[in-house]
C-alpha cells in the first residue's frame, strides 16, 4: 500500500472569537469605573486616540474621513457566551444608594461590594426553578467556598436537606439541580474540583473556537501532565506541535480557576450612573449620563499623516494604531446602544415603580427582557450588572429592577420587591405594643390579594433585617 500526499481545497465558514469581539463583550461588562480606567490606558498607549471636552448621546465619536477607513464590519455582536472574568463591585445593599433626591442629581452614592452568595441568589431568583428545586439549590449555594467550589459531598447535602424535611430526595434530583447552577455565572461555578472548573469554562465558549478540542482533552485527562511542565507528554498524547501546545495552554490559562474569588470586595467605590431617567410633560425619557464617559475621537493630525502612500515603519505603526483606536470606539458605541435599548426596556415595564414606589413593582426576569430586545440572557445579565440608572426615587443598580414572580388570589402576578415593600410598610404601621406576628402578615397579606406561604414572609422579612415579633416587642 502507497500513501500519497495531496493538496484539497475546502470551503467553509466558522465563527472565531477574534480579539475584536472579546473586546466588545470585554467593555459591555465593565463597570464605569472599571471603563474609564481601560479608556485611559488606551489614551495613554494609543498616539491615534484623543478625548473630547464634549459629550453625545453616543458617548464616542468616529472619524468621518473615507481614506482612512479600514474594513471594519459596522456592527459589533455583543451576544455571546464568552465567560465574565472581571471583578463585580455591584451594590447589594440598595437603601444605601436608593435615597430620594429632589434636586436633581447627587453621582456621589457609596456602595459596598456584592458578595458571590448575594449575585447567585439574585440569579436564583430570576431563573425558572420549582419550589422543591429552590430548596436544594438555597443548599448549593450555601455550601460554596470561598473560589466559587462546591466541596461538600452530595450525600452529606442529601442528607442535610432530608433533615429539614425534603422526603424522597434522590441523588438523581440533587445532581439535575447543581447542573442548572453550573449555568450560573461566573462560568465555572459549583465546580467540584479544578477539572471540572476548567471544563465549565471550556464548554461556555463557541464550538468553533480554535484548539477548543484538544483544550477539552488536555484539561480531562491531562491536566496533571501540564501541572508537571512534561510538554513531551502532552504533545505526543494530543498529537501536537511545539506552536499548537503553546496556544492550547495558553487558552486554558486565559480561563479563572477561581471563579467565586472576585467577589466579596469590601473596599468602598463611588457610582457614577451610567443612566439618567427623567420626567417632563411629554412623559418619562432615559438618556446616557453626560458625566459618566469621556467622548473620543481620531487625533486628526496623526490621522492625516496616513494619507501617505509610502510602507515606512511609521506610517505602518500608524494604521495599525488607527485600526485599534476604530475598534475601541466601535465597541464603546456599540456597549452604549446595548446599554440604552436593555435600560429603555426595563423602564417600559417599570413605570409603576417610578410613579408609585416599591409597591407597584411588576415581576420581571431576565428572559423577559432578552426576548424584547433579541439578545441572550447571559448577555442582559452582563448589561444590568454594575450598571447604575439616576431616578427621581435614587440611584439603583439596573438588576435592582428584577425580581421573581408570586401568583395573588386575583389571578394576578406581584414581584418579590413589591411584597417586601408591603410588608416593611404593615410592620412600620403596626401597634406599638402589638406587633405583628408572620401569620398575622400573611393574613393581611392575604386581603390585599397576596397569597404567600409564612415561611416566605418570614424569609424576607429576615432579608429586610427586620427583627420576628416577639423580638420587636423587647426592643419597644
Amino acid at each position: 500500500m502507497v500513501m500519497k500526499a495531496s493538496l484539497q481545497l475546502r470551503i467553509g465558514t466558522q465563527l472565531a472569537m477574534t480579539p475584536q469581539l472579546q473586546q466588545a463583550i470585554a467593555l459591555l461588562q465593565l463597570s464605569t469605573l472599571d471603563l474609564r480606567q481601560e479608556i485611559q490606558q488606551a489614551l495613554d498607549a494609543n498616539p491615534m486616540l484623543e478625548q473630547e471636552d464634549e459629550f453625545s448621546e453616543q458617548a464616542v465619536s468616529e472619524p468621518k474621513e473615507e481614506e482612512w477607513s479600514e474594513s471594519i464590519p459596522t456592527e459589533l455582536s455583543v451576544d455571546s457566551e464568552w465567560s465574565d472574568t472581571y471583578q463585580d463591585v455591584g451594590n447589594q445593599d440598595f437603601s444605601n444608594v436608593a435615597g430620594s433626591s429632589s434636586e436633581g442629581p447627587d453621582f456621589e452614592r457609596q456602595a459596598a461590594g456584592q458578595s458571590l452568595h448575594g449575585h447567585l441568589l439574585w440569579q436564583l431568583a430570576m431563573t425558572d426553578f420549582s419550589a422543591r428545586e429552590q430548596h436544594i439549590a438555597e443548599s448549593l449555594i450555601d455550601a460554596l467556598d470561598a473560589n466559587g467550589y462546591l466541596t461538600q459531598p452530595l450525600n452529606d447535602l442529601r442528607e442535610g436537606l432530608r433533615a429539614q424535611g425534603i422526603d424522597g430526595l434522590s441523588q438523581r434530583e440533587i445532581e439535575n439541580t447543581l447542573l442548572k447552577l453550573q449555568q450560573f455565572e461566573p462560568t465555572g461555578i459549583f465546580a467540584r474540583d479544578l477539572r471540572e472548573c476548567l471544563m465549565l469554562q471550556l464548554a461556555a465558549l463557541p464550538d468553533d473556537t480554535p484548539l477548543l478540542v484538544p483544550a477539552r482533552r488536555l484539561v480531562r485527562q491531562f491536566l496533571e501532565a501540564l501541572g508537571k511542565d512534561d510538554m513531551r507528554l502532552l504533545k505526543r498524547r494530543l498529537g501536537l506541535d511545539d506552536e499548537q501546545l503553546s496556544d492550547v495552554i495558553q487558552l486554558i490559562r486565559s480561563l479563572d480557576p477561581r471563579p467565586g474569588s472576585a467577589y466579596g470586595v469590601t473596599n468602598d467605590s463611588y457610582i457614577t450612573p451610567d443612566l439618567i431617567v427623567r420626567h417632563d410633560h411629554e412623559g418619562w425619557h432615559l438618556e446616557l449620563n453626560p458625566d459618566a464617559l469621556p467622548r473620543l475621537r481620531i487625533q486628526p493630525d496623526y490621522a492625516s499623516l496616513i494619507k501617505r502612500a509610502d510602507k515606512s515603519q511609521d506610517n505602518q505603526f500608524l494604521k495599525e494604531h488607527l485600526q485599534e483606536a476604530r475598534w475601541l470606539i466601535k465597541s464603546l458605541s456599540s456597549r452604549n446602544d446595548t446599554l440604552l435599548r436593555v435600560g429603555r426596556e426595563i423602564i417600559t415595564r417599570q413605570i409603576g415603580f417610578l410613579e408609585q414606589g416599591e409597591e407597584a413593582m411588576k415581576p420581571l426576569i431576565l428572559a423577559d427582557i432578552a426576548a424584547a430586545v433579541e439578545m441572550h440572557e447571559s448577555t442582559i445579565s452582563r448589561v444590568t450588572t454594575q450598571k447604575y440608572i439616576h431616578t427621581p426615587r435614587g440611584v439603583f443598580e439596573l438588576k435592582y429592577f428584577f425580581s421573581s414572580q408570586v401568583s395573588g388570589q386575583d389571578g394576578d402576578s406581584h414581584s418579590s420587591t413589591a411584597i417586601r415593600a408591603r410588608l416593611k410598610k404593615l410592620i412600620l404601621e403596626e401597634a406599638p405594643g402589638k406587633p405583628l406576628s408572620d401569620s398575622r402578615l400573611v393574613t393581611l397579606l392575604e386581603e390585599g390579594g397576596i397569597q404567600v406561604a409564612r415561611r416566605t414572609v418570614a424569609k424576607y422579612r429576615e432579608a429586610m433585617g427586620i427583627p420576628s415579633s416577639s423580638e420587636r416587642r423587647r426592643l419597644r
